[in-house]
C-alpha cells in the first residue's frame, strides 16, 4: 500500500536532485534536501510577513527514507503559528521514483523564520489582511 502526501495541501516546491547532490554512497546530501526544505518554508514565511524572513531554526529533522538522483521530490509546507516576528512553518518531504506513481515520505521539520526589516532586524509580522 502506498503512503499519500498531504492532500489538504498544494505543493509548495517541486524539484529534482542531480548528481553532484549525492554522497559517495549515491544517495542525496541531507543538506540538499534540507536547503529545499528551507527554501519552501520560506516561500510561507516569506507571504506571511510580507517581506523578508530569516530562518533561526530547524526543530527535529529526521531522515526516513534515502532519496535517489532523479527522484521527484515535492515538499509541503504550512503555517502552524505566529507570533509578535516569529512564524513556525511545518514542511515535509515527498519522494516519487522516476518509475512510478508511489510517493513516500522522507522527512519533516518545523522551521521557524523572524520577520526582518531592510536592516536584518526583527520586526514584527503584520495583521492578517
Amino acid at each position: 500500500m502506498s503512503e499519500q502526501p498531504p492532500l489538504h495541501l498544494e505543493p509548495t516546491l517541486r524539484t529534482f536532485p542531480l548528481p553532484a547532490d549525492t554522497n559517495t554512497q549515491g544517495d542525496i546530501f541531507g543538506g540538499w534536501l534540507m536547503s529545499q526544505m528551507d527554501l519552501a518554508g520560506a516561500s510561507i514565511a516569506i507571504r506571511r510577513a510580507k517581506g523578508r524572513a530569516a530562518t533561526i531554526s530547524v526543530d527535529a529533522m529526521q531522515f526516513l527514507r534515502p532519496v535517489k538522483v532523479g527522484d521527484e521530490v515535492t515538499l509541503y509546507a504550512h503555517l502552524l503559528e505566529v507570533g509578535r516576528s516569529s512564524m513556525k512553518v511545518e514542511v515535509r518531504a515527498w519522494r516519487r521514483p522516476m518509475s512510478s506513481e508511489d510517493s513516500e515520505q522522507v522527512t519533516k521539520a518545523t522551521f521557524t523564520f523572524v520577520a526582518i526589516d531592510e536592516n536584518g532586524r526583527a520586526r514584527p509580522v503584520p495583521p492578517e489582511a
